[in-house]
């Protein structure tokens, strides 16, 4: 199937998802990891979704983040994470999201993210473009970091929390003294469209689960955006990092601020 064909059953299978939650309650909460949640209707909604497409598409792969893969031998997987956000749905905040991606080899080919809560379905296909709610969208023309605003993943939580978030903390400091603001949001798929959409002008996540993660890249990128591993290569579905910005400008000055500490290496951004 082309992609033309591919988007409005991805079309369907978000909207189910979408009207899962905003119709369901959340149901019992619990921790999949220490301080990482997961609601019954992530759980209910992946399942859903995961049947759909089963359905529509049997000869595409899935992969899920509360229940893994399926089918990993094909040459097209559907990524979907049910709710990017869980723990904005659980306290009633509507800073949540549901992100479904096309993966071919190591890039999203089509991306879809909703905001349940806000009236908002963003979507793409690889080389035409990047829309919000059917209109086309493109990225700020921002070039000086004392002007942008820059989203910034959530501070790590489960296994080697500790371990991780200390790089996480001197980012933050780098950022506070250059930038206009810096935002949370909680949710990496809102980060990558409003990015996107020019509300913000870069998104830096120091983690890159491809659930999260790759329908927000192809959004980004088909809107004008550049987007990066750590170490400045292209980024693909195996980068550690996901570093996304408006313009080349900005994407050289934030290259040089995304170090561990201690580590006076430079990350290999062009131009630096």
């Amino acid at each position: 199937m082309t992609l033309d064909r591919l988007l409005p059953v991805a079309q369907e299978a978000v909207e189910l998802a979408s009207r899962m939650v905003r119709e369901q309650r959340p149901g019992t909460v619990t921790e999949k990891a220490d301080r990482d949640l997961v609601s019954e209707t992530d759980v209910a909604v992946e399942r859903a979704v995961r049947a759909f497409l089963r359905e529509r598409t049997p000869d595409v792969g899935f992969l899920g983040e509360e229940e893994g893969a399926t089918d990993s031998r094909v040459d097209l997987t559907w990524a979907l994470d049910p709710i990017d956000g869980t723990s904005n749905y659980v306290r009633g905040l509507p800073l949540c999201a549901i992100s479904l991606a096309l993966v071919q080899e190591r890039d999203a080919v089509l991306g879809i993210i909703d905001a349940p809560f806000l009236g908002a379905r963003y979507h793409a296909t690889r080389g035409a473009g990047a829309y919000l709610n059917g209109v086309p969208i493109h990225v700020s023309a921002t070039q000086h970091l004392r002007e942008a605003v820059v989203a910034i993943g959530d501070y790590a939580s489960g296994k080697d929390a500790a371990a991780k978030n200390p790089d996480r903390l001197a980012l933050t400091h780098e950022l506070a003294d250059r930038v206009q603001r810096i935002r949370m949001l909680g949710t990496a798929a809102l980060d990558l469209a409003w990015l996107a959409e020019g509300k913000l002008d870069a998104a830096i996540m120091l983690s890159n689960k491809p659930w999260d993660t790759q329908a927000g890249v192809l959004l980004a990128r088909e809107a004008g955006a550049t987007v990066r591993g750590r170490s400045g290569e292209l980024h693909t579905l195996e980068s550690t990092a996901t570093v996304a910005c408006a313009t080349e400008a900005l994407a050289a000055a934030v290259g040089l601020l995304i170090t561990r500490p201690g580590n006076e290496e430079r990350p290999g951004y062009p131009g630096l």
